[in-house]
């Protein structure tokens, strides 16, 4: 005890700007913070993935029309159902659980995911399995069927969903949830004015040839985007990444299927 006391009163009196006493200070307060931080971040994960889980259905009914504010997301997203789709059979698959199945993880699994050798949305490996959203009329009919979508821009990866009617063709809406582009430019993918030129869209045209383009000039109106201004190469990304995963390596099999009632 005595020997303890003698090391106290030696801390004591070193000098208050002294290193040792400097550096004994500046240790604790970073392991007391550590462990502060540590605490939180356990004790409220849970809390967090609610936030996550509500935040992505927040998206899904933004990006379908039906959300406004005050509206109680978790009972109106009572009116979708979601479900595995194996990109590579075009079909629904039991295989993993709707509500736990991470798209982005399988993203990174080989065993769940494949290397692209054509890649234009950037992406490097594209999932065999990916999380879709049915609406669902009163009467069970189909309404809208939203995809989860992403692709490289200028800065990062945009990642989102696009709304499409039940002919899996018109599109309804497009909404992204997560970027990093350029403020003022690229971001104005966010804008609803540039946004609201989604609805009624066709992908495809009659003949079932991808059409629909994000570009500067106007080629075919029912298929054309307006591309952003001064943000080319977020304009292209999207353009990109929206043609992949309509196209055949994406979601055009299984829409192709739903149409069909073999999905």
């Amino acid at each position: 005890m005595s020997k303890l006391n003698n090391i106290l009163t030696n801390f004591k009196n070193m000098p208050v700007d002294g290193m040792t006493k400097t550096l004994f200070v500046a240790i604790t307060l970073c392991l007391v913070c550590s462990m502060v931080v540590s605490f939180a971040a356990v004790n409220l994960k849970e809390v967090q993935e609610v936030n996550k889980a509500i935040d992505k259905q927040k998206n899904i009914l933004q990006v379908a029309g039906l959300y406004y504010e005050g509206i109680d997301v978790e009972k109106s997203f009572s009116s979708f159902e979601p479900i595995v789709v194996d990109l590579n059979q075009g079909k629904f698959t039991n295989r993993f659980d709707p509500l736990t199945f991470d798209d982005k993880k399988a993203a990174q699994d080989p065993q769940l995911s494949i290397s692209l050798k054509e890649d234009p949305a950037s992406i490097g490996r594209r999932t065999n399995f990916a999380t879709v959203y049915l609406l669902k009329k009163e009467d069970g009919s189909l309404d809208k069927v939203i995809l989860p979508i992403h692709g490289y821009g200028l800065w990062s990866t945009l990642y989102g969903f696009i709304a499409l009617e039940k002919n899996g063709n018109d599109i309804f809406g497009l909404q992204f949830y997560q970027h990093a582009e350029t403020p003022g430019l690229g971001a104005e993918v966010d804008n609803p004015k540039w946004k609201a030129q989604w609805k009624g869209k066709k992908i495809n045209n009659d003949s079932g040839e991808l059409m629909i383009t994000v570009a500067k000039t106007q080629k075919y109106k029912e298929h054309h985007i307006d591309a952003l201004a001064g943000a080319t190469l977020t304009s292209n990304g999207v353009d990109n990444l929206v043609k992949f995963w309509m196209g055949e390596a994406g979601f055009k099999k299984f829409l192709t299927n739903l149409q069909n009632g073999a999905a």
